[in-house]
């Protein structure tokens, strides 16, 4: 087998948010309440993402994140620090299949750009953790500004501008997070496994939506978004299918968006989401031609505690070596443990049971 490889993603490796601990979640809430102040809050996140930066040390993971601790939704909060957007409290949820979350959404009131963000120093703070394990940076995809906000007609008459403006705000990000140390930075979204789905295709036609024409303007986003990052840099993306208290929004195979994805995105590799046979086969990984192109596969659940066979688990990293070199995949949970603070239904105890068991797995395999 191929020895290890020691630059990101890496053989072992997580989609980034864990659990909230139940000192952050009465923390945020008495900080709500006006019981304590902002900088005690922070005190205390600084303390737990200390904490759980040890333990994915211990699980022997070799990238580390903040859990995403700080943070009650995986995209609303980084998007909210953009200039130009904005929160508010909407009529419902997002539906997932029998759940729903707390109302919130965004909208764009402002031209669109990038001069600071709170989220350089929650980086800041991570890679100080880090230690001489790589610190991971976790940040919604541009694409899910256009396809989960609201977009003020009168700030932007056509969506060129927009996504131009979209574009140019997340090159300056991607390079703010460099400046302050980051050199493996993922981005989530959630737009790509809708467009595998007829059923959320029906709902986007329905809204008015051409899906066709909503992916070319996302690849083309993607990657102007990414076109000047710096050679010692990786970014990475999550294709998700929804994850809210271990239920989910889409199904079907990765066939109708692979082509796009894996010729035309310029990305350093892609955390697909396998853990059930909702995502199809690995029949679409045939698009993949680039020898640089990691893959890393999404085997192990983080919807429940439940352990897979490892053997299982094994078989199918050698089903995917059919269409993928093994020295070109990877292995990890399908997705975060807490895309919401809410958090998926499992304990803390069971989280780290899966991480271990994700790297046991990858050295079985990569070491043997």
């Amino acid at each position: 087998m191929t020895e290890p490889i020691q630059q990101p993603p890496f053989r072992a490796d997580h989609v980034g948010s864990l659990l909230r601990p139940e000192r952050i979640k009465k923390a945020r809430s008495d900080f709500e309440k006006g019981l304590i102040e902002r900088a005690d809050l922070r005190t205390i996140e600084d303390e737990e993402i200390t904490r759980i930066v040890e333990e994915q040390k211990k699980a022997g993971l070799q990238a580390v994140t903040d859990g995403e601790l700080r943070r009650g939704w995986w995209h609303f909060d980084f998007l909210e620090g953009l200039d130009g957007v904005e929160g508010y409290t909407a009529e419902d949820g997002i539906q997932f299949q029998g759940k729903q979350t707390k109302s919130r959404a965004i909208k764009v009131t402002g031209k669109l750009g990038f001069t600071d963000h709170p989220m350089l120093e929650d980086f800041s703070f991570l890679q100080k953790a880090a230690g001489r394990h790589t610190a991971k940076m976790t940040i919604p995809s541009p694409s899910m500004l256009h396809f989960r906000g609201e977009i003020d007609s009168t700030v932007y008459k056509n969506e060129e501008d927009f996504f131009t403006d979209l574009a140019e705000a997340y090159k300056k990000a991607i390079q703010a997070f460099y400046e302050a140390g980051c050199r493996y930075l993922q981005l989530d979204d959630t737009s790509w496994a809708y467009f595998c789905s007829e059923e959320q295709l029906k709902q986007l036609r329905e809204r008015g939506k051409d899906p066709e024409e909503m992916k070319k303007r996302y690849a083309e986003t993607i990657n102007k978004a990414i076109s000047e990052r710096p050679d010692d840099m990786k970014i990475t993306m999550h294709i998700c299918r929804g994850n809210f208290r271990s239920t989910w929004i889409s199904s079907g195979g990765y066939e109708p968006v692979a082509k796009t994805l894996f010729e035309d995105l310029k990305i350093d590799g892609f955390f697909l989401e396998y853990d059930t046979d909702r995502a199809g086969g690995f029949e679409p990984l045939r698009f993949i031609k680039r020898s640089d192109l990691q893959i890393v596969l999404g085997l192990i659940t983080s919807k429940s505690g439940a352990l897979e066979e490892k053997e299982e688990v094994k078989q199918r990293i050698q089903e995917a070596s059919h269409y993928v070199p093994m020295n070109q995949l990877n292995v990890s949970p399908q997705c975060g443990f807490a895309s919401t603070e809410e958090g998926n239904l499992l304990t803390e105890e069971e989280q780290w049971a899966k991480l271990r068991h994700t790297v046991e797995i990858a050295n079985d395999v990569w070491n043997a």
